[in-house]
């Protein structure tokens, strides 16, 4: 961990194993946002993890996942049962 000038701390983290595609995407990526690659997986964990512990509910977190999203197209059932008769 590293102490911050305002007095905060900042945890070091170490992620092994990554596909060399999701490094070359990840450079590309910072390089066109105009950060070094830590800055810009910094920049994606930080809005990853925005609100996961916030007072709002789980419900309010999927809905807000999902919005602007349209529902899948649900087509009309057409294959009813017969009717049976138990009389």
């Amino acid at each position: 961990m590293t102490a911050l000038q305002s007095g905060g701390i900042m945890s070091t983290i170490t992620v092994r194993g990554l596909d060399d595609d999701v490094v070359r995407a990840l450079k590309v990526r910072a390089a066109r946002e105009g950060r070094s690659m830590e800055a810009e997986v910094r920049t994606i964990l930080t809005a990853a993890t925005k609100g996961i512990d916030s007072e709002r509910g789980f419900g309010s977190f999927l809905a807000a996942t999902f919005t602007g999203l349209d529902a899948p197209a649900i087509p009309g059932r057409t294959d009813f049962p017969e009717h049976v008769d138990l009389t």
